[in-house]
C-alpha cells in the first residue's frame, strides 16, 4: 500500500479512537493510541513525502484542526448517553426552579416525618404518610414494602426517604433535635468562653 493510504488510513482510526475515548472508559489507553496514530499520521506523511512537504503540511493541519473538532462533538452527545446522565450532574427541572406552590409546601412539611414503604422502592414507590400516599425515592438503598421509614428531604415534587433504623425512636425530628438550631445558652455555653480550650 501506498504511504499516503497508510497516513489517511492512521489518521482516521485516530480521530475515531479519540471519540471513543469520551464514551468508552478506557483509563486512558485509547486516547494514546489515538494520539500516537494520529502523530505516526501526520510524520509518515512527512517522512514519505519529504520532497512535497505541502503534503505533511495538510496531514498536520488535519490533525490540529480535526482532534478538537471531533472531541467537541464527541462531548456534545455525551450527556445523553447512559454514562453521561450518570456522570453528570441533573439539571434543575422547571418545577425545581419555580416559584413555591401549595403542593411543594405540603411535602416540605412532611421532612422528618416517618412513614410506612407502600411498594418495593428500587428506588422509586409509594410512602403512607399520616394516612395519605406519596411517591418517594430512596437515598440509594432498597426499601422493602411495609418497612418503616423517615423523610430526609424534598426534590421537586418527591420526596426522598431513608428506611428507619430498628433502634431509632419512629417519633419525628424537631427544632430540639438539632444542636445547630438552639441558641448558645441552651446548650450550657457561655458565648465568649472558647470551646476548644
Amino acid at each position: 500500500m501506498e504511504p499516503l493510504v497508510w497516513s489517511i488510513l492512521l489518521l482516521v482510526v485516530g480521530l475515531l479512537l479519540i471519540s471513543m475515548e469520551i464514551f468508552v472508559p478506557s483509563g486512558g489507553i485509547l486516547g494514546f493510541v489515538a494520539i500516537s496514530a494520529v502523530l505516526a499520521s501526520v510524520v509518515l506523511a512527512f517522512y514519505s513525502y519529504s520532497d512535497q512537504p505541502w503534503i505533511g503540511i495538510t496531514f498536520l493541519v488535519v490533525a490540529v484542526i480535526g482532534l478538537p473538532s471531533v472531541l467537541a462533538v464527541a462531548l456534545k452527545f455525551f450527556p445523553d448517553t447512559p454514562m453521561g446522565r450518570r456522570i453528570l450532574l441533573r439539571v434543575p427541572s422547571e418545577q425545581d426552579v419555580l416559584p413555591e406552590d401549595q403542593r411543594r409546601q405540603a411535602l416540605r412539611e412532611l421532612v422528618g416525618k416517618v412513614g410506612v414503604a407502600d411498594t418495593l422502592m428500587l428506588p422509586s414507590g409509594a410512602v403512607r404518610i399520616e394516612g395519605r400516599s406519596v411517591n418517594a425515592m430512596s437515598q440509594g438503598m432498597a426499601i422493602e414494602a411495609g418497612q418503616r421509614v423517615r423523610v430526609v428531604e424534598v426534590q421537586g415534587n418527591t420526596i426522598v426517604v431513608r428506611p428507619l433504623d430498628p433502634d431509632e425512636s419512629p417519633r419525628a425530628a424537631t427544632a430540639e433535635d438539632d444542636v445547630l438550631a438552639q441558641p448558645l445558652d441552651k446548650l450550657g455555653l457561655d458565648p465568649l468562653d472558647d470551646p476548644l480550650a
